[in-house]
């Protein structure tokens, strides 16, 4: 049974705006029937759970397309392989969940936190070598302002710590709805939360209109950033990359930060 896009969109929960996207891309490109409409088969299907799965786990688009059309590609083996990464990332929710509920005993219990066992399910390995990149790309400034945001965010409480993980989930979802309804980066609405997620930036450290303009390119030339950013909508990096390179010019690159 063949279904249309917004069948397709219902049954997987996936936008509409993101299938159309997968086809622009050639990621995923549907029968097109003689009324102009896409149709949407089994193999369709299967590609698309595949997709789906692979960005839940924080593979690039880019990267899924390689692996899903490479000549030697084995369905089954992509689903053995797709079994065993959900398995390490199940491991790796319940060690944050474990966590979650140490700190939670302690709250309930009005007694101190403690960084002991507060950050567990954290790779600290995945930050340092982020960190140690940033370094190599942009020298000095990059140190600089990790050392800043390190005293920043040693300085949050718990619950300072919370708030600022909800205010830039909130920004990425303003994101996605503007995206969603069709506005482009240099948009009153886009610019207007840039300028938020430039305040939210500025919590951690404070970014020159140079360095907010390369944290956006970051977000698309980092493949790890990248597939952080197509999990949430394949166009939200390049969106922000957009906005941000257009705050840094004009809000920021003519008056002080």
């Amino acid at each position: 049974m063949k279904r249309t896009v917004k069948q397709i969109a219902k049954a997987s929960g996936t936008s509409v705006r993101a299938l159309h996207y997968y086809d622009q891309i050639g990621l995923l490109k549907p029968e097109v029937g003689d009324n102009g409409y896409r149709y949407y088969g089994q193999a369709e299907m299967l590609r698309l759970q595949q997709i789906l799965f692979y960005r839940e786990l924080g593979i690039t688009l880019a990267d899924i397309a390689r692996m899903l059309d490479d000549p030697a590609f084995d369905t089954r083996a992509t689903l053995v392989d797709l079994r065993q990464r959900v398995e390490i990332e199940i491991d790796r929710r319940r060690d944050l969940a474990r966590s979650l509920d140490r700190t939670l005993a302690l709250l309930d219990a009005g007694r101190p936190l403690s960084g002991k066992g507060m950050f567990d399910g954290v790779s600290a390995e995945k930050q340092a070598a982020w960190e140690a990149e940033l370094v190599a790309r942009y020298d000095d400034p990059a140190a600089g302002a990790i050392e800043q945001s390190r005293v920043a965010m040693a300085a949050l409480s718990p619950a300072g710590l919370i708030d600022f993980k909800a205010e830039i989930d909130a920004i990425h979802a303003a994101f996605i709805a503007l995206i969603e309804a069709g506005a482009t980066p240099d948009s009153a609405d886009a610019q207007a939360q840039t300028a938020r997620h430039y305040r939210w930036v500025s919590r951690s450290w404070r970014p020159d209109a140079q360095a907010y303009g390369a944290l956006g390119a970051l977000y698309t030339d980092h493949a790890e950033f990248r597939a952080m950013y197509d999990a949430l909508h394949p166009a939200l990096a390049r969106f922000l990359a957009d906005a941000m390179a257009l705050h840094a010019r004009q809000a920021l690159g003519r008056s002080p930060a």
